[in-house]
């Protein structure tokens, strides 16, 4: 397994929450490292866009429909409209080299943990994108979404369905993915052809049909400041 972190430089939530996960991984015997991925930070929000000739997609305030996509866009509350971007923008990055070396890859947020070794071989799966985190916490409906899961013996399965048809719905966040080079690949062709959305909004079952969960939690989340609501 490759693993990488999104980790903000210099940030001391950040780093800590890395220094946190790790020690987790350890503690469950993971056998593989988790490598520190550079996340774009809000200054360089503008130079990425342009690097990657992309424009950001989703609405600030309110609801939008998205005629191209069929789906309603519902604002995510934030104080940091750049912070959302790249956080967008680090995942995205990481899709990117997910295709590039077209091997599948984990893909974790600073704030994630893991509670029980990741047992769980991709190359198996008939999805293309994995969740592997409780959802308790950290997503709509996350009570509902969990035992959604739990009534379901297979030990991978789609992803819950609890929004309304219109509505983008995924994974429980995305602190914690698995996802193969086909799955990049389709993201990235998502946002090249909707425009750059947040991560957990365009990683949607209605967009990527081939997305589903594990049926045990591998990781959760910690407490830790959130880096891009405040």
């Amino acid at each position: 397994m490759i693993a990488y972190s999104i980790v903000i430089k210099d940030n001391e939530t950040s780093e800590t929450g890395f220094n946190n996960l790790v020690e987790s991984s350890k503690k469950v015997s993971n056998d593989f490292e988790i490598e520190k991925f550079k996340a774009v930070t809000p200054p360089d929000v503008k130079e990425v866009l342009q690097a990657h000739k992309l424009q950001w997609n989703y609405p600030w305030e309110g609801t939008v429909t998205d005629f191209s996509s069929g789906l309603t866009k519902r604002a995510y509350q934030t104080r940091s409209p750049k912070a959302r971007v790249a956080c967008a923008l680090s995942h995205y990055r990481l899709w990117n080299l997910c295709a590039n070396t077209n091997k599948s890859i984990l893909i974790l947020e600073h704030d994630a943990v893991f509670t029980t070794k990741l047992d769980f071989n991709m190359n198996d799966s008939k999805f293309n994108i994995l969740g592997i985190n409780n959802p308790i916490g950290c997503t709509f409906k996350s009570r509902d979404y969990y035992q959604t899961i739990l009534n379901d013996d297979n030990k991978e399965q789609s992803v819950p369905r609890l929004a309304p048809a219109n509505v983008p719905q995924g994974l429980a966040g995305n602190s914690a993915y698995i996802i193969k080079p086909a799955g990049a690949n389709k993201l990235i062709s998502l946002v090249k052809e909707f425009g750059l959305w947040p991560n957990d909004a365009i990683m949607c079952y209605q967009l990527v049909p081939k997305l589903g969960v594990t049926r045990k939690f591998y990781t959760g989340i910690q407490t830790l400041k959130s880096t891009t609501t405040q």
